[in-house]
């Protein structure tokens, strides 16, 4: 609690009404006290013009300005008086004392009045002296109403004095009363700090404690002195301490047998779900093994003569292994997203390049099913990986295409209006995705309309895939849908800052690898059935092939035997061997780097990660003999060309 906060809180309250009684007795001090000095000193100035005016009258009466310089010198000794003027009825100077501060105008009237001028620090009265009521030969009989020459103006007196003396008794003035003030203020404070002090001690004690009960601190219990203006506060506070450490030992008991119940439970969970990962790890490697033989036993097949029948039965069965391996292809996808190994290569490239490649891998699908692919060319260069936005693209195409039943399909890229981004967007007529499904469609397995779960209509997989790699991109991913009016997807793609020349475009393409004839591969499969039609295709390609159940026959026939250009090594081995291993052994025996890849049915990430790690390709069963027939060889082409440049 911030005690110091309320304190300076109490203080404010507590000098607010003082400052403002201070403040009304000074001010009240300070203007009676200024008006009397200044009521003083006029009554003062207006004496002494009333004296002289008196003392002037017989002069001006009998134009005896002798008598009257006199008076005027006599009369300008008073302190503060600085100049004495006395004129007759026609403003004619009589006689004068002193340097007067002013200046008179001829022809000005003369009006009785007092006159301040700042600028020099005097007062000027003007006083008008006129034929006193009293007869000049007999001072002790009034004169006769109606005498000639009462009250006849004889004419003026001007007196200038200082008030430099009145400013200074002012000044001291106001210098009391500001000390008087801050008199008070401090005798406020200080009384205030000590009703402060005074309040706050009761106060801290509560603060202190509620500060020990919030930090958890149950146990706390104190006991207020008995004159304690807050003691039932703090009472109760001790009875509340009391009640919440009883209600906590008691929620812990609870809790802590909860917490066993529920790592129970955990661990049976965690203990089903590592079955259930053994089980589908198992499941998933022992579907593969015989799907890849099949793979390549169908393959093999397709290239001996045969009948028509006969090829309709190879075609049949050539699409049940395609569609096994579409479903393991997806879960693949999926499994290396979760593990965090799919590798991105950023670069600039024509989005033009991916369309081209879009439109004769689709073009076939779509005119099987009425509809119309347009695919509008674009010049925007873009700054992504193209292997994966392809992917993307393809997935969004395909899934548009499936779920078209009349019209067609728009693919195209346009430019944003910053001048940044280019925005691809896939448009579709298809039936649409009704608003409470357009977040579910990008869930794994989630379908619309396929509860019979027909091939025809996907696996729910491509969505999913196509969000997951979008974010691994970083490209924003939107959906707009209205069922029966079709669905548009959108990709947000930065831009390319520069784009590369037309000698950088043209070297750009892939060399092909399709001549194999009398390549040395080493194949290494534990499977003899697996090994049998890996074998089997590799022959029809014209390559020379050793084959070997293990790392140990692999090492002698490397030894009495050729060495091969390629080697592919099942994972997994014999002996708790592993194909990483029998790779790095072949190639210590051979002294030489030998171009090398993995094949495996296992989609445990950890197994991506270490592959990854040493530099090899990993292909997952059942692999595609195009793609197996291009890697091997890329990877012959690359040894040779890395064999000749160090000869």
């Amino acid at each position: 609690m911030n005690t110091s906060g309320i304190r300076s809180r109490i203080l404010v309250a507590a000098m607010l009404p003082v400052t403002l009684v201070v403040a009304l007795l000074v001010s009240a001090f300070l203007t009676t006290g200024l008006d009397d000095d200044e009521h003083a000193h006029r009554e003062r100035v207006r004496f002494l013009a009333q004296q002289l005016a008196a003392s002037c009258e017989y002069g001006l009466f009998s134009a005896n300005t002798t008598q009257l310089q006199s008076v005027a010198r006599a009369a300008v000794r008073e302190s503060e008086l600085r100049s004495i003027v006395i004129l007759n009825a026609a403003d004619e100077v009589m006689a004068s004392a002193g340097v007067p501060g002013y200046r008179r105008e001829a022809g000005a009237v003369l009006k009785e009045g007092f006159e301040r001028n700042s600028a020099r620090g005097t007062d000027l009265l003007i006083r008008a002296i006129q034929v006193s009521p009293v007869l000049l030969n007999d001072l002790y009989e009034p004169q006769p109403a109606g005498e000639a020459g009462a009250g006849r103006l004889l004419g003026h007196v001007l007196v200038e004095v200082s008030n430099l003396g009145l400013k200074q008794r002012q000044s001291e003035l106001i210098r009391l009363g500001l000390l008087l003030a801050l008199a008070g203020l401090l005798l406020g404070g200080l009384l205030a700090l000590r009703l402060g002090r005074r309040v706050m001690r009761p106060v801290a004690r509560v603060s202190s404690m509620i500060e020990r009960i919030g930090r958890g601190d149950l146990a706390v219990r104190t006991a207020p002195p008995p004159r304690d203006p807050l003691r039932d506060l703090h009472l109760a506070l001790n009875q509340m301490a009391q009640s919440l450490q009883s209600g906590r030992d008691d929620m812990e008991r609870r809790i802590a047998l909860a917490t066993g119940e529920l790592r129970a439970k955990k661990e049976e969970a965690e203990a089903a779900t590592l079955a259930k990962s053994r089980f589908l790890a198992a499941a998933s490697h022992d579907l593969r093994q015989p799907t890849h033989a099949l793979g390549m036993f169908v393959t093999r097949l397709e290239q001996l003569p045969h009948d028509a029948e006969a090829a309709h039965l190879i075609a049949s069965m050539n699409a049940a292994v395609q569609a096994m391996r579409d479903l393991l292809d997806g879960l693949l996808d999926i499994s290396r997203l979760e593990a965090g190994v799919v590798p991105v290569q950023m670069q600039t490239f024509a989005i033009n390049e991916i369309f081209d490649k879009l439109r004769p891998e689709l073009a076939m699908i779509a005119a099987d099913k009425g509809l119309r692919l347009r695919i509008r060319p674009s010049a925007a260069w873009l700054v992504s990986d193209p292997a994966l936005l392809h992917r993307i693209l393809l997935n969004l195409l395909g899934n548009s295409l499936r779920y078209t039943r009349s019209g067609g399909v728009l693919l195209a890229c346009r430019f944003r209006a910053d001048g940044e981004q280019a925005r691809i967007e896939v448009w579709d007529s298809g039936i649409g995705i009704a608003q409470e499904h357009q977040q579910a469609v990008f869930q794994e397995f989630f379908q619309v309309d396929n509860q019979e779960r027909d091939r025809g209509k996907g696996m729910g997989l491509g969505l999913y895939i196509v969000q997951r790699t979008a974010q691994l991109l970083g490209h924003p991913l939107q959906l707009w849908s209205r069922p029966g009016q079709g669905t548009r997807f959108r990709i947000d793609v930065p831009l390319a800052i520069s784009v590369p020349s037309r000698e950088r475009r043209g070297s750009a393409r892939s060399p092909s690898f399709d001549d194999l004839t009398n390549l040395v591969v080493q194949v290494i499969e534990d499977d003899e059935l697996v090994r049998s039609g890996l074998v089997n295709l590799l022959l029809s390609w014209g390559t020379t092939v050793l084959e070997a159940p293990d790392l140990a026959s692999a090492l002698d026939q490397l030894r009495q035997g050729p060495v091969p250009a390629v080697i592919i090594s099942d994972f997994r081995l014999p002996d708790g061997e592993n194909g990483i291993e029998a790779v790095r052994q072949l190639r210590l025996a051979a002294g030489r780097e030998i171009a090398a890849f993995l094949i495996s049915g296992d989609t445990d990430p950890a197994l991506l990660r270490a592959a990854r790690e040493v530099g090899l390709v990993l292909l997952h069963k059942s692999v595609r003999p195009a793609k197996l027939r291009s890697l091997i060889g890329r990877l012959a082409q690359s040894a040779q060309a890395a064999d000749d440049l160090f000869l």
